[in-house]
């Protein structure tokens, strides 16, 4: 980073914002790499304010369009936003715009690997059992505390407060809330309003799965041709296929409608 993006990312830290960011598609994206992304992250203490990363990719960026007096709050509300899809990434990059690719996945797996003090407690707010189990045993975890919410957590604003109330009982510099768009996002905004609460909350979806191999990501030639999207397709058919082949397209009309009304 250069000593004027450092400068303000210090000026943003003790905002609570960071401030290097532009708009693309109606959704706020911070000029970060991976490298600053993580950095960032790693500055972290448990003494800090909570705040918490939102990592958009096109369901979320199709959501907010659709839904947007549900999502824009929770985006707005976050510290970072960084982009995790290189279908974004490319037609910001045709709009004339940078848009680096932090995928939530990688930030996690760098936090676990590189900065995540085995002897440190950290917070896990969704996954299962058998997931936590073996995220433990990879990293030699002796501290990690989990939170199970129930299932249709978007409807049930009790379970939201009570997920938020344990991350604010539970001091961790980490907290990876990991229940879906946009529980997670709720989850970590009602975290952030709740007063005393410490640390940073990472909204990073399957991340855990992907760590423990519950799911397989796809391979690293596929994620560098922005095909990734079609390996999970063709590995979770019945799950992935109306968020790939319906919502997923409208993106491109999305990007139209907001490239038109930019010019």
């Amino acid at each position: 980073m250069t000593p004027q993006v450092l400068h303000s990312a210090k000026q943003s830290q003790q905002a609570g914002k960071q401030s290097e960011a532009h708009s693309f598609c109606g959704v706020r994206f911070d000029n970060l790499d991976a490298a600053a992304t993580l950095k960032q992250c790693a500055e972290i203490t448990t003494t800090d304010k909570f705040r918490f990363i939102v990592t958009p990719n096109v369901d979320h960026v199709v959501r907010l369009n659709q839904e947007p007096n549900v999502f824009k709050p929770l985006y707005e509300a976050a510290w970072l936003s960084v982009c995790d899809s290189r279908i974004l990434q490319l037609l910001a990059k045709i709009s004339g715009q940078s848009l680096p690719v932090v995928p939530g996945s990688d930030l996690t797996a760098a936090l676990f690997a590189e900065i995540i003090d085995p002897d440190e407690p950290v917070n896990v707010i969704g996954s299962d059992d058998a997931v936590i189990a073996k995220v433990i045993a990879r990293y030699g975890l002796t501290r990690m505390q989990h939170h199970q919410p129930p299932m249709g957590l978007r409807k049930k604003p009790k379970a939201v407060a009570a997920a938020a109330k344990f991350i604010a009982d539970h001091p961790a510099r980490f907290t990876f809330i990991c229940v879906g768009s946009p529980q997670q996002e709720m989850v970590a905004k009602a975290a952030f309003e709740i007063k005393n609460t410490k640390g940073l909350g990472l909204c990073v979806g399957a991340s855990l799965d992907f760590l423990a191999g519950k799911v397989k990501r796809a391979p690293a030639w596929m994620q560098k041709t922005r095909l990734e999207w079609l390996y999970r397709l063709f590995s979770e058919p019945k799950r992935m296929w109306k968020r790939y082949l319906v919502e997923g397209p409208k993106i491109f009309i999305i990007w139209a409608k907001w490239a038109v009304a930019r010019n």
